[in-house]
C-alpha cells in the first residue's frame, strides 16, 4: 500500500505522518503541493503544520493549492482521505467535510493530550477500533473550535458523522465536544488531534501504562490499511 503525505508550505508535521504509515506497513509517498499528481497512491494524509503561515483562515489558501483539485477529486472517488489538524482545516475549506474550524474559545494556542472517544468505527481510518473505544493522543492547535449551524450538527449527530469527540475537556469550545468528523461514504476523516504523534510506545502520551503506552493514534493508520486490503 503506498500512502502520500502532501508537503504545504508551513507543513510541520508531514515526517512524522509519513513515519506513522511505514510504522503502521505501508509505504509513504512525498507528494507537493504545487504539483497535479497524487503518483498513483492509494491514500493520502494532509498533515498538520501551519500552511501559508494561516493566513486569512487556517487551511483557507491551502485548500487551494494544485493538488488539492487532485485530492478533491481522488475522495471524490472514494479515495481514503485524512485530514489532522491543519489537514482538517484544509477538508473544511475545501468543503470536503461539513462545518469549520475557529479561533478556540480561550483565545490562546493549547499544547496537551487529549482523551478522545471513537464515536464512529465505520469509516476508513477507524474500523480498528472497538466501538466506544477510548484513547489519548496529543493536541496542539490556536483554531480548532468545530462549528457549524444546527440543522448540519443535527445531522451530523443523527447520521453517525461524528469520528472522534473530546472526554475530560473541551480544549477549545468545539460543539457538542466534537474532535473529528467523517464525510457521508466515510473515506474523508478530520480530526483537530495528533494521531502520527502517538504510534510508538515510550514516544507518545504519557498514560497509566507509562512506558507501554503512546501507540493509540497508530490504529487510524493501520485501518486505512487494512480498509484498502479489504479485511
Amino acid at each position: 500500500m503506498r500512502i502520500g503525505v502532501v508537503t504545504f508550505p508551513g507543513s510541520l508535521d508531514d515526517r512524522d505522518a509519513q513515519r506513522a504509515v511505514r510504522l503502521a506497513g505501508a509505504t509513504p509517498v512525498a507528494l507537493w503541493h504545487g504539483e497535479h499528481d497524487l503518483h498513483g497512491v492509494d491514500a493520502i494524509v494532509l498533515p498538520g503544520g501551519f500552511s501559508y503561515g494561516d493566513y486569512l483562515r487556517a487551511g483557507a489558501i491551502a485548500s487551494l493549492s494544485p493538488i488539492m483539485a487532485e485530492v478533491i477529486a481522488a475522495a471524490n472517488r472514494g479515495v481514503p482521505v485524512l485530514g489532522i489538524c491543519n489537514g482538517f482545516q484544509m477538508l473544511a475549506e475545501a468543503h470536503l467535510l461539513d462545518g469549520g474550524l475557529i479561533r478556540n474559545d480561550h483565545g490562546t494556542f493549547i499544547c496537551r493530550d487529549q482523551k478522545l472517544r471513537v464515536e464512529n468505527i465505520s469509516t476508513a481510518w477507524t474500523n480498528g477500533y472497538a466501538p466506544g473505544t477510548e484513547i489519548t493522543i496529543p493536541l496542539k492547535n490556536g483554531e480548532g473550535g468545530f462549528v457549524a449551524d444546527a440543522e448540519t450538527i443535527a445531522r451530523l449527530e443523527g447520521e453517525g458523522q461524528v469520528a472522534f469527540r473530546y472526554l475530560g475537556l473541551n480544549p477549545n469550545g468545539s460543539i457538542n465536544d466534537i474532535a473529528g468528523v467523517t464525510n457521508a461514504r466515510g473515506n474523508v476523516v478530520g480530526l483537530m488531534p495528533h494521531p502520527e504523534h502517538a504510534i510508538e510506545e515510550g514516544f507518545g502520551p504519557d498514560t497509566d501504562a507509562a512506558m507501554r503506552s503512546g501507540t493509540d493514534g497508530l490504529t487510524i493508520f493501520t485501518s486505512a490499511i487494512a480498509a484498502l486490503a479489504g479485511v
